[in-house]
């Protein structure tokens, strides 16, 4: 099987196709599922250090349980209604129980995963580095919806894929690691010392701790090299989105604005071309 996928690009990007659309199902349920679950735990611990009575225990609820249901009927979801994407064609983007639309955003994040998996699949080939940059491909996709939707940056995501990084690296999977140590520090750093320059200025929070995280867990990925172009790039997609946004008179300058998917988007760009990208602004330079 290994000599097959190796030997056949097209059955290796069909497979990653596959895969990643099976993995946007599931991140629908984690961009769905975590903040609640995260809530509820921030209410527990609340609830201790004040000393208050825990609250009655209620249902199960974590990324397994409940099934899949309609958030609008309570409908549980059937087999060959959950299959990802074509399911939603099937049912003609509607529950099948009670009719109400379903949100287009999850046949889109299927998609999304799906299509970036055959991406990489097709760019970096059958290789460790390949499986190793899905994992965080999906991370990212998982971070980014639950950013868009709640501006949270969940550590639970966020640090696993930091220290996974920095053990890649160890062995030189993306760059060497003292690169990916100071990667790590400096991206952290950086955003820190961002933040702070801001507030003195302005006595506003720029950005939130969870970007900090952030951009040390793809410096610990992609080393110190990612660092400059993932900082710039990032910057210039959050202006022009927030430009654009501006124009359109869908937000005001006090309109807070997620950053972690102009971080993701970045660092995943500069992760894979990084290089080629500066060798090329330096070549248009001289």
């Amino acid at each position: 099987m290994i000599d097959f996928l190796t030997l056949q690009p097209g059955a290796l990007i069909a497979c990653a196709l596959v895969l990643g659309l099976l993995v946007g199902s599931f991140i629908n349920v984690l961009a769905w599922r975590l903040p609640r679950m995260l809530e509820q735990d921030w209410q527990a611990q609340a609830r201790e250090l004040l000393e208050l009575p825990a609250p009655t225990q209620g249902p199960v609820y974590n990324l397994m349980l409940p099934r899949s249901h309609c958030p609008h009927c309570q409908h549980q979801l059937r087999p060959w209604e959950n299959i990802p994407l074509l399911s939603y064609l099937l049912l003609r983007g509607k529950c099948s129980h009670c009719k109400t639309a379903i949100s287009a955003g999850y046949p889109a994040t299927e998609l999304t995963c799906g299509l970036l998996s055959a991406f990489i699949a097709w760019d970096l080939g059958f290789s460790a580095q390949a499986g190793w940059m899905l994992v965080l491909t999906w991370g990212l996709l998982g971070i980014c919806l639950i950013d868009l939707k709640h501006q949270i940056v969940p550590d639970v995501l966020v640090l696993p894929l930091l220290w996974l990084g920095l053990l890649l690296n160890s062995v030189d999977t993306f760059t060497s690691l003292p690169q990916a140590v100071w990667g790590a520090a400096l991206g952290y750093a950086c955003l820190w010392g961002i933040f702070w320059l801001f507030k003195l200025f302005t006595g506003k929070d720029g950005m939130g701790y969870g970007d900090f995280k952030l951009l040390a867990m793809l410096g610990a990925w992609g080393g110190v090299a990612i660092l400059p172009l993932t900082v710039v790039l990032s910057s210039l997609l959050g202006a022009l989105v927030g430009l654009s946004l501006l124009g359109l008179r869908r937000a005001q300058t006090s309109t807070p604005i997620p950053f972690a998917p102009y971080l993701a988007i970045a660092g995943w760009i500069a992760l894979l071309w990084g290089g080629q990208i500066t060798d090329f602004y330096w070549q248009l330079s001289v």
